[in-house]
């Protein structure tokens, strides 16, 4: 179906071929203007995290050292050119780059400990959120969650960015932000106090699961890459997203684990009962079932994002999990959501992470996503339609152009 008045990077073509799209080069300039705006006068500094962080962040270290691709784009892309060109351009002060130890789980809390390039141990609370107004936390797992509760506390703003890969600096983080957030108010628009949402998945053996989740006729949020004003606030970048809070959920879904082992979930109310092997390891899927029975929270839908930009795969779910025509799950936490789930209600700090599962055909190609829909009073619209999104979803987005 054509639809007059979209953006050329919304064409049949290119969303059959993401990584067709044009993009402008990365300009750091450029990204922090539209996140950030006012910037003007802030002080701002860089987080990352190691393992052993006194002992690569200590003089630069780890860019003598083999890997370690994300810290060493924090340092080329976001410490250098602040200090080199950008502080000056933007009138801003700063550029330090700090290191904290690795959490080892998207969205777990950090340690307070933080190490600068000389070495010294530092406190992210007395140190860090106090004396910077823009924090950027470029890491190995997602930070999201941890800073929008300290960012409430300590008055900053700020942007985590964890998994950067060149194919995020060179298209995720090269859009304009600005029409990134309009796109996604329009899907907002168009999906906000649905009551609730059913999902098909299309097994290779010819089954169809249905997963069912409640809204409850709640507002839609976005995340949508801008944290302007003065407001402390996290974006989660590359952004490009529409998102609700299940209040319930039911049914049947697939899920592809890491190892490549595929397997189905059963889920009553809200929680995730158990994991059948569909293919793959036996191991894998009895892991996760001893892991639910010793912590049931790990198992508790947290949220229901839906992509909202057109971008080529990136091989990290932040960026993937933003391409229109794709859908996610997650698990655990889900208070910077604006959700009940909190660190506390979990039997291990360990456990308490926020953890997507992405349903996109190049993450499950065993399956496929075959129509989404949503209800919302008398109305009912199909959002998805075998990983595209919907002529409804569709005119949305031609909508105000």
């Amino acid at each position: 179906m054509e639809i007059q008045s979209l953006p050329k990077y919304l064409t049949e073509e290119i969303m059959l071929n993401p990584e067709k799209r044009d993009f402008p080069n990365f300009d750091l300039i450029r990204l922090l203007n539209q996140v950030f705006e006012p910037i003007e006068g802030c002080k701002i500094c860089i987080l990352t995290d190691f393992d052993e962080p006194v002992k690569y962040i200590k003089d630069f270290q780890f860019l003598k050292e083999e890997g370690f691709e994300v810290q060493k784009n924090a340092h080329k892309y976001f410490h250098t050119a602040l200090l080199e060109y950008a502080n000056e351009k933007l009138g801003t002060t700063g550029g330090e780059m700090f290191a904290y130890k690795y959490t080892y789980g998207s969205n777990l809390d950090m340690q307070d400990e933080v190490w600068d390039t000389d070495g010294n141990q530092l406190s992210l609370d007395k140190d860090i959120y106090t004396n910077y107004d823009i924090i950027l936390c470029i890491s190995t797992w997602s930070a999201t969650a941890p800073l929008t509760a300290k960012c409430k506390e300590y008055g900053f703003r700020g942007a985590t960015m964890h998994g950067m890969n060149d194919i995020i600096l060179n298209s995720g983080l090269a859009v304009n932000y600005d029409e990134v957030s309009a796109d996604a108010e329009r899907i907002r628009l168009a999906m906000t106090n649905a009551e609730d949402i059913e999902i098909d998945f299309a097994l290779e053996d010819g089954r169809v699961l249905t997963a069912w989740l409640g809204l409850d006729g709640q507002d839609a949020q976005k995340s949508h890459g801008l944290c302007k004003g003065t407001k402390p606030d996290i974006a989660n970048l590359p952004a490009g997203e529409v998102y609700f809070v299940p209040c319930d959920a039911r049914g049947e879904f697939p899920m592809k684990y890491e190892d490549g082992t595929l397997g189905l979930l059963t889920v009553e109310n809200r929680n995730i009962l158990k994991s059948e092997l569909i293919e793959g390891d036996q191991k894998t899927i009895d892991e996760h079932n001893a892991r639910l029975a010793d912590d049931p929270m790990t198992g508790t839908l947290g949220e229901l994002g839906f992509g909202t930009q057109v971008l080529p795969v990136s091989y990290q779910d932040i960026q993937d999990e933003k391409v229109l025509g794709t859908c996610h799950l997650a698990t655990g936490r889900d208070d910077h959501l604006g959700g009940d789930i909190v660190p506390e209600m979990f039997k291990k700090h360990e456990n308490s992470t926020h953890d997507d599962i992405l349903f996109a055909p190049h993450k499950t190609p065993n399956f496929n996503v075959k129509e989404v829909r949503m209800k919302r009073g008398d109305q009912q619209e199909v959002i998805i339609e075998n990983f595209r999104p919907s002529a409804y979803i569709m005119e949305a987005l031609a909508s105000g152009r």
